[in-house]
């Protein structure tokens, strides 16, 4: 199937103050928001942020409270689900198990009443390269293949909007991985909306050109991946998009470029223009990838280094890299992510090291939020103290 063959205009879903409450409970605040038509948008968050149920009133599977859902100028908010131009592929992928790939593609072409399929499914097949499997049962195929059959029957119907609702979660890693790069690929082609709800960070990253990250019904940051992961404008972002050492402080002085922050008895450098907060009460951060370890004392060459001292508490290798934990000498665990290139006399557990980054690389967060926002309280390691890093879950 051509691109000419495949894509056509579509247009934007808007979200005007959308709100919906259980009760007493609020899921989804005051939401306005615009999903570029033709753009691959994801809505990211921990359960019970409110995606889910954004999506479901996208769907029309849940009624708002109140706003109203927009596409286009057409006002969809009170359509029953078949009345919109929207279709969503689940996690279950929810295939009918008597029908092979072929009748499962062509349902959707048939309930509307049209008799001639065969070259419609025939493209949504080789659209998603299962053409050589039409007559098998889903029974027969990969969870992959099965995810590609549900994509093929959602597109057939020539939605505007397609949502995606936890989609790659049944699948192991690596296939995972193989299906972030083919459904990003399927939507270049094809051209149509796609909205992907999910809590997996990297699976966000990977496939949408924006991204949503929502905290309790709300957006708290919304923009390209690369500037969300590397800006951070709050500290529940910058806690639940990745990982990242902070560090409460306060600012004391500052020259032309830079803003002094003080803390636990030390200084560091942050550039004025990667300070989100007025307040002289700041969370300095910067993520483990971008800074460097190496033994106290050891020469680095290098000056207006930011710096933290420590003893190694722990040094994990992945292979692409080590993972050090280092605790500082206040008693805060910060983290190192360093590429495998040292061949001899590799640094050890309980060796004294200081972590360095450039200042560039540091963000300040306003301090109000708490240094924790983002965390799970749930996951808290006992034997540190330390509140860990959200595990990927519903």
């Amino acid at each position: 199937m051509t691109q000419e063959q495949t894509r056509r205009e579509v247009e934007d879903l808007h979200l005007v103050h959308l709100t919906k409450r259980f009760g007493e409970a609020v899921a989804v605040d005051d939401l306005n928001l615009t999903f570029p038509a033709g753009s691959f948008f994801a809505l990211l968050g921990p359960s019970g942020c409110g995606k889910t149920t954004t999506l479901r009133m996208v769907a029309g599977l849940e009624e708002p409270t109140a706003g109203s859902v927009l596409i286009g100028e057409q006002d969809v908010t009170t359509k029953r689900p078949y009345e919109r131009p929207v279709n969503t592929v689940f996690q279950s992928y929810a295939l009918f198990p008597h029908m092979d790939i072929f009748e499962n593609v062509a349902f959707g072409l048939r309930r509307r009443g049209i008799k001639s399929v065969d070259d419609q499914v025939q493209q949504m097949l080789a659209l998603v390269e299962l053409e050589q499997m039409s007559r098998r049962k889903p029974a027969q195929l990969s969870g992959g293949q099965q995810q590609r059959v549900a994509l093929a029957r959602a597109l057939i119907n020539q939605p505007d909007v397609l949502l995606l609702d936890e989609p790659l979660g049944a699948l192991d890693l690596k296939l995972r991985r193989q299906m972030q790069i083919e459904l990003k690929s399927i939507q270049v082609e094809v051209g149509i909306t796609f909205i992907h709800v999910t809590h997996d960070q990297e699976e966000a990253m990977t496939m949408a050109d924006t991204v949503a990250v929502m905290n309790h019904g709300r957006i708290e940051q919304m923009g390209a991946p690369a500037d969300i992961y590397d800006r951070p404008e709050t500290v529940f972002v910058a806690n639940f998009l990745g990982q990242s050492n902070l560090i409460a402080g306060t600012v004391v002085t500052s020259d032309s470029e830079n803003l002094v922050v003080e803390g636990f008895g030390q200084r560091w450098a942050l550039p004025k223009g990667r300070a989100a907060t007025e307040g002289p009460d700041v969370v300095l951060g910067v993520r483990p990838e971008k800074t460097r370890i190496r033994r106290v004392g050891e020469a680095g060459g290098e000056s207006g280094l930011n710096r933290i001292e420590g003893v190694v508490t722990d040094a994990s290798f992945t292979g692409v890299s080590t993972q050090f934990q280092v605790r500082a000498n206040w008693g805060a665990e910060y983290q190192c992510f360093e590429q495998n290139l040292q061949m001899t006399d590799p640094i050890r557990r309980g060796d004294r090291v200081e972590l360095v980054w450039d200042p560039i690389h540091s963000f300040g967060l306003d301090a109000s939020q708490g240094i924790e926002a983002g965390l799970d309280s749930d996951l808290m390691d006992l034997s540190t103290g330390r509140i860990a890093q959200p595990a990927v879950g519903g």
